[in-house]
This record gives C-alpha cells, sequence and structure tokens, in this order.
C-alpha cells in the first residue's frame, strides 16, 4: 500500500527533529562544556547541520509533498492539518533564505559566544565588538530576506520567526501601556517601602550547596533528572529537546536568591517542554508555540510563584537544611520583603518584577537601531548606557554590568527580548485563569504540592503543543488577547494593597 503524501513528510520532518536535537546538545555542550579553543570546530559542526536541516526543508520533494498532502486536507484530522500548516510554515521560513547564510550564521554566532564570553570575563567590550558587528550585518541580511519572503517588513520577520503571528504591532501595544504606567508605579513603590526596614541576608553559600537546594526544589516542582540534567553555565538558559532538556543555572557565592530565582525561571521553561504532547513530539505541531509562551512560562514560576509568600512558605526549611540558615532575616515576612524590594539595578537577571520591563523595553529599542543601521556595535556601550540611565535613572560600573550581560546578540537572538516581555504580561493572564481554576493552588504549593498548578498548566497550554496561535491560544484559556492590563492588575495588588497577605488568608 502506497504511503500518502502526509505520511512521507512525517518521515521528513522527524529526521529534521533529530538532527535539530543534535544541534541543540551541541549547543548546550558549548556553552557548559566545551573548551575555548574548539570554537572553530564547533562553528563548523553547527553550520553542517543547520545547512542540512535547511536543505531538507527546501527540497523540490518536500514542495511536492506539502502540495500534495494539502489538496487532500480533508483526510487529516485537526491535529494532523495543524501538523501540515506547521510543516509549510517551517519551509516558507527556510525558502526565504540561502544556505550560505544559514552557514555563515551558524560559524559567526558559534565565534561570538566564544568572544562574549572572553570579553565579559576580562570585561573588554571591544574583545565582541568586531565579532558582534558581523553578526548584526548577517542578522540584518537575514531579516531582509525572511520579510521579503513572508511579506513582513523585517523586523517583524525576527518576531514571527521566534514568537508566531506576533508583529511589532502587538509588542509596541504591550510596551505602551507598561511605559505609560510603570514610571509612576515605581515611583510610588519606592515610598511605601521606604519606611518598612528589611533585614539583609548575607554570608557565603557555596555553589555545591546551593546546586544541592535547586535540585530538589526542581524535583518537588516536578522535573524528572531521568529526562533532563541541571548545569552551570555563565547564561542561564534551557536547551535540548523535549525528551532531553538541559538546564543551565548560574550561582554567586555571595546571592543564591539570584541563582534560586534563575532556577526557578528555567524550570518553568522545562516543565512546558517536558509537557508536550509526547504524541507529536517529533511532529512540528508537538513543538513549543515560540518564545512568548515559552518565557510565559518561566515567568509564571520564577516571577509570580517564585516571589509569592506560599512558595516560601515551602522553601524556608529547604533553607535551613541545605545551607544551615536560620534567624529573623530567614523568616518568610522577611525573605517576602526582600524578593518584592524595588530597586533600580543595571543588570536585567536581577531586577525586579516592576523594572524588569524596562529593562526589555531598553533592549527592544537598542536592537531596532542596531538593525536599522542607525547604532554601530562599536558604540553600543554609549548608547546601553546613556539609555538606562534614561529609563532607570541608574548607570552601569562596567560594560559587564551594562552590555556585556546579556550572550543573546551574540547569539544572533534578535526579537528576543520584546518576545520576553509579551511572555511577562502572558504569565500574569494565565496565572489569573489559573487561580480561578485550581481551587486552594497557593495552600498547596506552600505544601510543596505542584500536581495542580502543573495539571492546569498541562490541560490549558502545555498539551497543544503548536496547534493553536499564540494570541488564539490565550484569548481560549483567559477570554482576552496577550495585553499589559492583568500584568498592572498583578503588580498594583501585589505592590500597593499587598494582595499576596490577602490570598494567603483567604
Amino acid at each position: 500500500m502506497a504511503v500518502s503524501p502526509y505520511r512521507q513528510l512525517e518521515q521528513e520532518f522527524r529526521r529534521l527533529h533529530a538532527f535539530r536535537g543534535a544541534l541543540a546538545l551541541l549547543r548546550w555542550d558549548a556553552a557548559v562544556m566545551m573548551p575555548r579553543g574548539c570554537a572553530d570546530v564547533r562553528g563548523e559542526q553547527l553550520a553542517a547541520l543547520e545547512t542540512e536541516c535547511h536543505a531538507l526543508l527546501i527540497t523540490p520533494k518536500v514542495a511536492r509533498l506539502l502540495d500534495r498532502a494539502q489538496a487532500n486536507e480533508q483526510g487529516l484530522d485537526d491535529w494532523q492539518r495543524a501538523n501540515l500548516r506547521e510543516m509549510r510554515r517551517q519551509r516558507d521560513h527556510a525558502i526565504a533564505i540561502p544556505a550560505t547564510l544559514v552557514g555563515r550564521l551558524a560559524r559567526t554566532t558559534a565565534l561570538a559566544g566564544v568572544k562574549w564570553l572572553e570579553a565579559r570575563q576580562q570585561g573588554r567590550f571591544e574583545i565582541l565588538a568586531p565579532c558582534l558587528e558581523e553578526v548584526v550585518h548577517l542578522v540584518r541580511d537575514k531579516a531582509a530576506l525572511l520579510g521579503q519572503g513572508l511579506g513582513l517588513a523585517p523586523y517583524d520577520a525576527l518576531v514571527d520567526e521566534l514568537s508566531p503571528g506576533m508583529t511589532t504591532a502587538d509588542i509596541d501595544a504591550v510596551f505602551k501601556g507598561l511605559a505609560r504606567r510603570l514610571p509612576g508605579l515605581i515611583r510610588e513603590v519606592l515610598d511605601l517601602q521606604a519606611d518598612r526596614p528589611v533585614l539583609p541576608i548575607g554570608g557565603v553559600f557555596p555553589r555545591a550547596k546551593q546546586r544541592q537546594l535547586a535540585h530538589e526544589i526542581m524535583k518537588t516542582i516536578g522535573f524528572p533528572f531521568e529526562r533532563g540534567r541541571l548545569d552551570e553555565g555563565e547564561q542561564p538558559f534551557t536547551g535540548g529537546m523535549p525528551g532531553d532538556v538541559r538546564v543551565v543555572t548560574r550561582f554567586d557565592t555571595a546571592d543564591f536568591l539570584t541563582g534560586l530565582l534563575g532556577t526557578l525561571h528555567e524550570t518553568g521553561r522545562a516543565v512546558y517542554y517536558l509537557g508536550l504532547p509526547q504524541t507529536w513530539q517529533e511532529q512540528p505541531v508537538g513543538c513549543d508555540r515560540g518564545l512568548a509562551l515559552q518565557e510565559s512560562q518561566s515567568e509564571l514560576l520564577g516571577m509570580i510563584v517564585g516571589r509569592s509568600r506560599a512558595f516560601l512558605r515551602y522553601l524556608q526549611p529547604l533553607l535551613e537544611r541545605h545551607l544551615g540558615v536560620r534567624g529573623a532575616e530567614w523568616e518568610v515576612e522577611n525573605l517576602y520583603a526582600l524578593l518584592t524590594r524595588v530597586q533600580r539595578s543595571p543588570v536585567r537577571v536581577r531586577a525586579d518584577e516592576l523594572t524588569s520591563p524596562l529593562h526589555m523595553l531598553l533592549r527592544y529599542e537598542l536592537e531596532q537601531q542596531l538593525l536599522a543601521g542607525e547604532l554601530a556595535a562599536r558604540d553600543l556601550p554609549d548608547a546601553w548606557n546613556a539609555a538606562l540611565e534614561a529609563r532607570l535613572e541608574i548607570r552601569p560600573a562596567n560594560d559587564v554590568e551594562g552590555c556585556l550581560q546579556d550572550a543573546h546578540w551574540a547569539s544572533g537572538s534578535f526579537g528576543c527580548f520584546p518576545s520576553c516581555v509579551l511572555g511577562t504580561v502572558i504569565a500574569a493572564q494565565l496565572f489569573e485563569s489559573l487561580r480561578a481554576g485550581v481551587q486552594g493552588v497557593h495552600e498547596q504549593i506552600a505544601r510543596g504540592e505542584f500536581a495542580g498548578l502543573n495539571g492546569w498548566l498541562r490541560q490549558h497550554v502545555h498539551g497543544f503543543g503548536a496547534k493553536a496561535a499564540i494570541h488564539e491560544l490565550i484569548r481560549q484559556v483567559t477570554g482576552k488577547p496577550p495585553g499589559a492590563a492583568a500584568f498592572l492588575r498583578y503588580l498594583e495588588g501585589k505592590y500597593l494593597e499587598d494582595s499576596d497577605a490577602a490570598t494567603e488568608a483567604a
């Protein structure tokens, strides 16, 4: 019996999934294990695999199979039709970009990643600048070609690649709402917190003990270590594939809270990957729905849950057991006050819930200037410092606290930061609906029980994979498209009215 065009496509995309899994592990290895001197070799390996993935997508065979399968869609179910749509989408993106550019980007970003690490460790941006300039030129070319092929503006094409269906119009609408309210809200909260004393926590927290603590928390939340692992690196991220998830975090011996929150952030994303529909694991429709939704899962766990009194009630005895700490400064109320303290920090990963979106807005504006040719990479430090002062009224002490704090641009990830802000507002929308749908969720979290939280997310978000567009999924779950309103309600309730305490008492 002849294999249908659709089934043949499934076979082709199964191969593509395997190649992409190998790419993900090579990138994880480059960030965690690889010696610096191997950058050229790794660049060639990445280029070869990226080119192979690209070649598979643009073959005439795949084009013919797509046309034939789409001509017979009536014989497919909803998931298969969605899978076919995602196959076509991936081909449309691939065919817009020549293989030579795919290879050059892979090689250049592999080298830029090593240069970023070297520049960060030495505190010298000039080490990265020439390589970053080349990355910007290549991404600019990619954006122009992708936009032309998809009928989108160049920057919109980059956003669509990361967060399918979202546009700069969506991003600008969210940023407009945030930029209008956040500066005033920050001032209000700073005034409120000025006369609320907080006991500082200090000491030396060995990385090995922090790692043991993180391991226990991740396991309790629902991360299966038989299908993934936790490592340390310079830049926290989650990589690998749904059946082999790699979480990378960064621990600071003088500041365990940053490492804890970073680990929670990445665990939220990892649990999302692991909750994707296993039946479709090797197909496009079984993939995550893009960066904005990934980030929503990170922010929901790392920001909303991780900075709640409920989570701190679960956490407090673990701190004494793993770190050997006790005293008034380690009581839940003091820890909560520390985690909700608003401060204008130059470092994004140490930012609080109110100032974090302004860090993203800064990056959104600067990366658009870089891609438009309005800002040269060599001038980034001065532009960064000026923008930070304008947005948050502070200046970084050095480039490590400034434009060297993120690896995203060196890796070619432009369009990433605005997608993260979309994720932040989506997280607040989802959590509003989750609280209404899971009775006693805060009490469950306080007891270290995350089945209710995870079950709701699997049912309403994770289990859909890439079947629905982001805005359709969020409207379906929350009744409204992604927007800033729920996030602002969350911030105002938590920081002006202490709604977290009211939730605890309810």
